[in-house]
């Protein structure tokens, strides 16, 4: 109560700014200047030759415009008598002239929905209150996607929409999906205001960051629909798909080809059996970036070619020789990457899993189980080892040549601190079929074992 009304005053300060209007071509001969606030819509501006304004009040103005959005992310239902002032001010604030305001008034009406949601939570009220908040959020997202040109603002409101998609679901996105399907389109070919600005030669460099850090936001918009529809993306991903693999293109950077296959890996992971369609266009591409000279590209490959297989059905087969002589390489001592290699091994279970007749286990599972435990990336832990004890519990003859490989990777992730307990249970149903096959024949291989791993395999099966 003591610091909002504050804050608020420094949103509303008089900026002092001034503009030098050209309307040389219109009807009326007005000259001169106008005062700007922060009340003018600055979309539905003349040609302005010259801006001048005070930077410190712009600074706070910024900064204050960022506080309401902490206050209203941090304190929830407890913000409700500022709610709707605050709105007003991020409105008008989403339109402002200068990008550091604009910037901030598109982060923190995410946070207003956040706590437009906590405040009416229960309350008969609370869906038509929290549906006009978001109505008015998305409309101004959806608006700033195409019309600002500032690729940091757009790169926020993209990011918005993402996580109000993640949050809330599908039922947030639909009503304005044929406008966010357009959006998306506009931003994938390049065609946007702030994609069309030119240039001053001078900014180039961090002309190319602001570059990726937007394309890096609207490919994440494909993943954050994909999680949300499942298969029902499945027509939407068909609009969006042609623009977005010319960022894929050899003649891009390499930063621009692994957001593409990053994107698809986890597009492939959530939109699921429709990706089968798109395997003979993806492929190559994927196969291509598991030898590039970039850690980052190779990690996304592997980790694409895995959701690949895991999805793409019968399409995936004639790749798989090609696929494993292209992950070969990764988990070999010549690859320095730790997450690499996890996610080389990620891949290979999910080979296994959905077509284990297509590899030749004998040859593959040795190099496989090498490599384990596990070094960096844990987000592979159950794919890796579902995998592994799919195997031991159907008592695959291949997997059951490797038993003490086996027992010596148990004991490792028994132990780690890193490793959940649904895949310390995991191991556990599988170390305990082992001892059922083999009983006293463990024994050698379990006195082989440091005694800290032999006594936590022990200590662990026996008390779950």
């Amino acid at each position: 109560p003591l610091v909002v009304p504050l804050v608020f005053s420094s949103c509303n300060l008089d900026d002092g700014s001034a503009i030098d209007i050209d309307e040389s071509d219109g009807d009326e001969n007005v000259s001169g200047f106008g005062g700007v606030s922060s009340d003018d819509e600055a979309h539905d501006e003349p040609r302005v030759r010259n801006i001048s304004v005070r930077t410190g009040v712009l600074d706070e103005k910024a900064a204050a415009t960022q506080a309401l959005g902490q206050f209203a992310l941090h304190t929830k239902s407890f913000y409700a008598p500022y709610l709707e002032e605050t709105l007003k001010i991020l409105v008008r604030h989403s339109s402002y002239f200068h990008e550091d305001v604009r910037l901030q008034a598109i982060i923190a009406l995410k946070h207003i929905l956040t706590a437009t949601e906590a405040v009416f939570q229960g309350r008969s009220e609370g869906p038509a209150k929290a549906k006009e908040v978001l109505d008015t959020v998305m409309n101004i997202y959806i608006k700033i996607m195409t019309d600002d040109d500032d690729k940091e603002v757009v790169a926020q409101a993209c990011i918005g929409i993402a996580e109000i998609v993640n949050a809330f679901g599908f039922v947030a996105a639909e009503p304005y999906m044929s406008q966010l399907i357009e959006a998306v389109l506009v931003l994938l070919k390049e065609e946007s205001a702030c994609q069309l600005v030119e240039s001053d030669g001078e900014a180039d460099e961090d002309d190319a960051e602001h570059d990726e850090i937007l394309m890096d936001a609207v490919s994440d918009l494909l993943p954050a629909f994909a999680k949300c529809m499942g298969p029902h993306f499945a027509p939407v991903f068909s609009k969006w798909f042609g623009p977005f693999m010319k960022f894929s293109k050899a003649s891009r950077p390499p930063q621009d080809r692994t957001m593409v296959v990053a994107s698809l890996a986890e597009v492939a992971q959530n939109m699921g059996a429709p990706i089968a369609g798109y395997i003979e266009t993806l492929m190559p591409l994927v196969l291509k970036e598991l030898a590039s000279s970039e850690a980052t590209n190779r990690r996304n490959a592997a980790f694409c070619v895995g959701e690949l297989c895991k999805n793409g059905g019968e399409a995936t087969l004639r790749y798989y020789v090609d696929i494993l002589r292209g992950l070969s390489p990764l988990f070999s001592e010549s690859e320095p990457d730790n997450a690499v290699r996890d996610n080389a091994a990620g891949a290979v279970a999910r080979m296994i899993m959905v077509h284990s007749e297509a590899i030749p286990l004998n040859q593959v599972l040795p190099v496989f189980l090498k490599v384990l435990p596990l070094k960096e990336d844990q987000e592979e832990s159950m794919a890796v080892y579902s995998c592994i004890c799919g195997l031991v519990l159907s008592s695959n003859p291949q997997i059951l040549s490797l038993v003490p490989d086996l027992v010596n990777v148990f004991a490792q992730v028994v132990l780690s601190p890193v490793e959940t307990d649904e895949v310390k249970a995991l191991i556990s149903r599988a170390f305990s079929h082992l001892m059922s096959l083999y009983g006293q024949q463990m024994q050698p291989i379990l006195t082989s074992l440091p005694p800290a791993h032999a006594n936590a395999l022990a200590s662990f099966v026996s008390g779950t």
